[in-house]
């Protein structure tokens, strides 16, 4: 026969499963999930950052159906001009540029005035590595290793905030990213439903009251025992089935449920500030055509999903997509694309000017291809980032957050912070 009455032993490797599985922290953090009821709330946007791993395709994301020199480099990948009833034909933005068909989603977006474009744009460093290039534009320091933290790490340490929450940084995902690293605390987490007691749903009374006793102290272990606690109780709260808003549906895939989870962080008003999203799989140097379509649709449908769900918040809401580098303007042999340079940026948010796709393109003719035959950069990614952390983040401290970088060049993009 069972026994079920709770053993010191018992409690212990309980309180050991609670705290290692729940969250992962940085590894001078202890292994516990702490939460703040009641954040206090921010004039200041939150900020969602995804980051498109593996250098996406600008040129055939954003098509610059305007130069001709874009079919020359590319006579079997080119996306088609538009031309109307043509599925498979690039959506016309502005005469000269056009969306990937399969970003049809974000075009209502754009034309709302909420979705604002960035093309030729990317870090001034020439590195063609996936690692050097991520590392760069997550710390902010494109050529620059030895500053350990992230840009928005360094942003967050700016910012005089009573904001105690555990769901104040969070990266969705079994690894923090880099850009969050920093002497403020983040979360990484893999779902909302990793938060919770590891133990038979019919013992789990029992198993909170033992733990609340072992936690009842003045420590520093037993305070953040606590606040593990309470980060369940708070979580145990929410809908076990989220139900989206507004009909969105979001894509079944990784980077859909880091989306939602995301939405249902805010909605539940726990203090988030922050968080970070990936979507990886974007290096196709082979067959690009078929990997591209596919991820253009989760892309978009995943931010369609994100803007319908979130509609009465995103007022305060500042969504930024980039990615390494871009592609090579020159198709290479095997159907695919090769690593280039420029690449573009998306931004989208209530307070976006969007519409538009901003930017000065340099053409793809060869006497203006950078270095191998590369989409050059006219703007610094820093640029971007930056004008949304000071706008829109209310930090006006750029040199902290971006340090060795003072020609900063606005586009616009973002309406100051009221």
């Amino acid at each position: 026969m069972m026994n079920d009455t709770l053993s010191r032993r018992d409690i212990l490797r309980r309180a050991g499963a609670l705290a290692m599985s729940a969250i992962a922290l940085p590894v001078w953090m202890p292994r516990v999930v702490f939460a703040a009821k009641n954040a206090p709330a921010s004039s200041n946007d939150m900020l969602v950052c995804v980051f498109l791993r593996g250098a996406a395709d600008g040129l055939n994301l954003v098509v610059p159906h305007g130069d001709k020199d874009y079919y020359a480099a590319r006579p079997t990948l080119a996306i088609a001009p538009p031309k109307a009833g043509d599925a498979n034909a690039a959506i016309d933005l502005d005469g000269f540029f056009g969306l990937h068909p399969r970003l049809a989603p974000l075009n209502d977006i754009y034309r709302a005035g909420a979705l604002a474009i960035v093309h030729a744009v990317g870090s001034p460093d020439p590195t063609h590595s996936h690692f050097d290039a991520m590392d760069f534009m997550e710390r902010g320091t494109p050529g620059e290793k030895s500053i350990p933290t992230g840009w928005i790490g360094r942003h967050l340490q700016q910012m005089a905030t009573s904001n105690a929450s555990p769901f104040r940084v969070v990266g969705m995902g079994t690894i923090l990213q880099q850009s969050l690293r920093g002497p403020i605390p983040a979360t990484a987490l893999q779902s909302l439903a990793d938060v919770r007691l590891q133990t038979d749903a019919r013992k789990a009374p029992q198993v909170q009251t033992a733990l609340a006793a072992l936690y009842d102290g003045s420590g520093f272990i037993e305070a953040n025992g606590k606040q593990t606690l309470q980060a369940i109780n708070d979580l145990a709260k929410l809908p076990s089935n989220y139900a989206p808003s507004n009909s969105a549906q979001y894509p079944d895939t990784m980077f859909g449920k880091s989306l939602m989870a995301v939405a249902q962080l805010i909605k539940a008003d726990l203090g988030l500030e922050i968080a970070c999203v990936d979507l990886g799989g974007w290096d196709m140097h082979v067959q690009e055509e078929g990997q591209l379509t596919r991820l253009a649709d989760e892309f978009a449908s995943g931010l369609a999903a994100f803007y319908a769900d979130l509609q009465d918040r995103m007022k305060r809401i500042t969504l930024v997509a980039m990615t390494e580098f871009g592609r090579r303007a020159q198709e290479n042999s095997n159907r695919g694309t090769d690593h280039g340079h420029g690449g573009v940026m998306f931004v989208m948010g209530g307070n976006v000017n969007g519409g538009k796709v901003y930017g000065d393109w340099p053409t793809l003719s060869k006497d203006k291809l950078y270095g191998p035959g590369d989409l050059d950069n006219t703007t610094d990614f820093r640029d971007v980032l930056g004008e949304i952390a000071q706008k829109r983040l209310g930090n006006s401290n750029l040199a902290a957050v971006f340090p060795k970088y003072n020609t900063f060049k606005f586009r616009g993009l973002a309406r100051d912070n009221a």
